[in-house]
């Protein structure tokens, strides 16, 4: 659970940019047809750190980015004279409009001006170049390189010993330190441990009316054809833009987490090789770790698996990975377990300078573990180890794991089918409460035996999989090959016949296939990552008349609502075809104790020419 993300979804499919599609008749951004005459001192690194008043002094505070490991710092610029008054929503779309794609984006001030991070050197040097002498709102835009901020652990460390440097408002947050540690980090990673389930829910349906709500405004601003139609909905539903369903709570609200990421640290206890939560953020400095233990989510199945594991590495000469100093091996444990008890551990190992005799002789002594030793009564039925050093990638998906000991995969059983699950593989982190998201979108979808089903950000072909009985053909798209794998073996454990799956990009694959198809009766179901689909699959999707039906499936509604308000806006030079506008919605809580939710919203493409607008 790495940065404490509640949902479980990795990003499979992450949009290189979720930028708007606004019209770009509207536009009156311009940029100077010579961006050669940028002048010199735009590429001068002369900048202070961010955060860093006198600029970096201290070379150990930076030694992070000299360390051959991923970081985005080492790709910044700092953006200037930006117009008065935008946001973060502002400046995102704006670079996307002109395919920049930021890995981090922080406006400082009075947002007139901002810190822009990139993936590597050509990015960063790509929008140096593009944005520099723009122009954004009358105002000309200022680019040049800036230094990377300093590391948090060492800033914080230089505070405490500063004695007053910590802010007030800083320490006055102690109390929380006063409680049990087995609450600080329930108030951490499960918020909402002490609200009875009935107020969760109830909590969670309300953040989906605003979203709703919020919608309604959106479409009303973007498609002046639709008032009609919007003002009718919004007086029957409480200025929703349609129906909202009641929500449909978790079978089961304790123990349901079927993966965990944990972080192998030192104890906020003191205890060293410590394997569990993070009980605050990085940039908080703080790098300490709390048991999962005492935690309500976590299945007692994945807490032996924990507790085994962390004797494992007590045992072993490794230290724990330190990102303060960058010295250190164990760095992460992930869990995933499922209801037929098969369990899959995968460890995370920085090698640094080990021989390869050493690594072997840790492996081995890991597979002896937990094949003979303490750890054979762990239930770990899978035992991966991955040699996580030289990253070059922010995503561990990126990482090949190497087979210690066990099967290759584990299983699990969903509305009655069977599916394999790999390391790396998307699974929703709740089995029983995919069972009611599953259902719900098979009823929403209205299909027959002439339907074709596409299944975009299909992971291990759950969602695809579980219609594909009731319909022609389904087709399912994901950008991971791992996962594409077991979708394939899925369908064949399963004896379906009518479904294939293409790994790619869905803005690289969905265009060409989505062309391809001329069936009368087609349904996409979209299952996007947290940023939600890429602005050219929306694209596609808008292009596509004979696609009349869309379920868009939102582990979060706020950051799709991009996606949504671009599905219902009013046709333009770049947006062609018939927009859809939204006819029902759901949440459906896939995440007790968090305030984290799944929303279901069903879209339907608006037909002009039978003017059925009310």
């Amino acid at each position: 659970m790495a940065a404490h993300c509640a949902h479980g979804k990795p990003c499979r499919m992450m949009a290189d940019n979720d930028g708007s599609l606004a019209a770009d008749a509207s536009s009156n951004e311009k940029r100077p047809e010579d961006l050669q005459n940028c002048s010199s001192d735009a590429l001068s690194p002369d900048v202070k750190a961010e955060g860093d008043p006198e600029g970096p002094s201290d070379p150990d505070k930076y030694r992070y980015i000299k360390e051959d490991l991923f970081t985005s710092e080492i790709y910044k610029v700092e953006i200037r004279n930006l117009p008065k008054f935008i946001g973060f929503n502002d400046l995102k779309k704006f670079l996307a409009k002109h395919s920049i794609n930021p890995h981090k984006i922080k406006l400082i001030g009075k947002h007139t001006f901002a810190f822009v991070t990139f993936k590597n050197e050509e990015e960063r040097d790509r929008a140096h170049k593009l944005v520099h002498g723009m122009q954004w709102k009358g105002q000309v835009l200022s680019v040049r390189l800036a230094k990377p901020k300093e590391d948090p652990i060492l800033k914080k460390r230089k505070q405490e010993e500063g004695g007053a440097g910590q802010p007030a408002s800083k320490r006055a947050e102690g109390d929380e330190e006063e409680l049990p540690l087995s609450v600080q980090i329930a108030n951490v990673v499960t918020p909402l441990w002490n609200f009875p389930y009935e107020e969760q829910l109830k909590m969670k349906e309300q953040e989906v009316v605003g979203v709703l709500q919020k919608l309604a405004k959106e479409i009303g601003s973007t498609n002046k054809a639709m008032l009609p139609w919007l003002f009718a909905q919004k007086g029957k539903h409480n200025k929703m833009c349609c129906p909202l369903e009641a929500i449909r709570p978790s079978p089961t609200q304790t123990e349901y987490r079927n993966k965990c990421e944990f972080l192998i640290s030192v104890g906020a206890d003191g205890e060293d090789k410590t394997i569990g939560f993070r009980l605050g953020k990085y940039k908080g400095g703080s790098c300490a770790v709390v048991g999962p233990f005492a935690t309500c989510h976590v299945s007692a199945a994945a807490k032996t698996v924990v507790r085994e594991f962390q004797k494992f590495i007590r045992t072993t000469p490794y230290s724990v990975y330190s990102p303060e100093t960058y010295e250190g091996h164990w760095k992460q444990l992930t869990v995933r377990t499922t209801r037929a008890k098969e369990a899959m551990a995968v460890v995370f190992f920085n090698p640094q300078k080990l021989e390869e005799e050493d690594l072997n002789a840790l492996k081995t002594s890991m597979r002896t573990f937990f094949t003979e030793g303490d750890g054979k009564d762990s239930g770990v039925t899978s035992l991966y180890f991955v040699r996580d050093g030289q990253r070059k990638s922010p995503n561990p998906e990126d990482l090949p794991c190497e087979l210690v000991a066990g099967e290759s995969c584990i299983h699990e059983e969903l509305l009655g089918l069977r599916f394999r699950i790999s390391p790396h593989s998307f699974f929703q982190v709740n089995t029983a409460a995919a069972a009611v998201l599953y259902s719900t979108v098979g009823d929403w979808a209205q299909l027959d035996q002439d339907s074709t089903v596409l299944d975009v950000c299909c992971g291990t072909g759950t969602i695809g999989i579980s219609l594909a009985k009731r319909v022609k053909k389904v087709i399912g798209i994901e950008l991971c090959q791992e996962a594409v794998e077991d979708a394939k073996v899925n369908a064949k454990l399963n004896g379906l016949s009518n479904v294939e799956f293409h790994c790619g990009k869905a803005e690289d694959v969905f265009p060409d296939i989505l062309n391809a198809l001329v069936s009368p009766s087609l349904t996409a179901v979209v299952d996007p990552p947290r940023a939600g689909l890429h602005p050219k699959v929306i694209l596609a999707i808008r292009r596509a008349e004979h696609l009349k039906r869309l379920v868009y499936v939102a582990c979060n509604a706020k950051a799709a609502m991009t996606n949504f308000i671009d599905l219902c806006r009013a046709p333009s030079n770049r947006v062609h075809g018939a927009p859809f506008r939204p006819v029902r919605a759901m949440a459906v809580d896939l995440f007790p104790q968090t305030m984290h939710v799944e929303m279901l919203l069903l879209f339907e493409r608006v037909d002009y020419k039978s003017q059925e607008q009310t």
